[in-house]
């Protein structure tokens, strides 16, 4: 299960059936769950919490210290969910205490080649980067997102709940929950219709979710009056109370 050229610090916790491949580096501070595949030539730098069924694939750096120059060595951490599958060369660095010193991330997560989670993140359950998507720090990438490939997130963005980012996408101000973006310059096309029928929003939902976003991007309102009259639809429908929420807390502003 543990292949003998692993160097594996005696102060890891590795819990039953879990297997690392060859040449990779556990280090101190390192807790692995049960059932958790950790290929050849992988990467954990402490203190890492890595939850239960989780696969990460060859070449992979989990834990390593943030691209951050305020940084001075803190001990800070990195706390990962259960079934993520994390691909090759993939990047994610614990936090800082400019922040909350914890980079934090979900379950069921599928992270492919080459991605990068930067210090300070939270990303939810159920997201999807794919190849080459990267996020800078502090970034807070919510439930059921999809980041396209090379798709680029600026630091202290906030991307909601089964919004979807096209191909290439430069994300620098926050994204709603259920919408699309996409292009160069980025700018919403749309909303996720299909993401939100494979989770089981009804057709009314999605109509709803419709509505909002003709207020939000076609009504030419400011965001505080867009918010007001979509207050009037969040007591019909839970996805608009959590769009007209996720919108009253928004840090940088949305992308129009």
């Amino acid at each position: 299960m543990i292949d003998p050229t692993a160097i594996i610090d005696n102060h890891a916790e590795i819990a039953d059936n879990v297997q690392i491949g060859a040449y990779s580096i556990i280090g101190a501070e390192v807790s692995i769950g049960e059932g958790t595949v950790i290929g050849p030539h992988v990467v954990m730098k402490g203190p890492v919490t890595l939850g239960k069924d989780n696969h990460i694939y060859q070449f992979a750096s989990i834990g390593e210290d943030p691209q951050d120059k305020k940084y001075a060595d803190e001990k800070t951490s990195l706390v990962i969910g259960d079934r993520n599958v994390i691909r090759e060369f993939t990047t994610m660095h614990r936090g800082t205490l400019q922040d909350r010193g914890l980079t934090k991330i979900g379950s069921d997560n599928l992270f492919m080649a080459y991605t990068h989670v930067a210090h300070d993140c939270i990303v939810g359950n159920n997201v999807i980067m794919a190849n080459g998507a990267s996020l800078a720090g502090h970034v807070h990438l919510c439930d059921n997102a999809i980041l396209g490939g090379f798709t680029l997130v600026h630091q202290f963005t906030q991307i909601g709940t089964f919004s979807f980012a096209a191909m290439g996408s430069a994300i620098t101000q926050d994204i709603p929950p259920y919408v699309m973006v996409g292009g160069r310059p980025t700018r919403p096309h749309g909303i996720n219709s299909v993401g939100m029928e494979r989770a089981g929003s009804n057709a009314e939902a999605v109509r709803l979710i419709r509505k909002a976003y003709k207020i939000l991007y076609k009504n030419n309102l400011r965001l505080e009056d867009a918010i007001e009259e979509m207050e009037d639809l969040a007591a019909e429908c839970d996805e608009i109370s959590n769009m007209v929420s996720f919108l009253r807390n928004v840090s940088r502003g949305i992308l129009r």
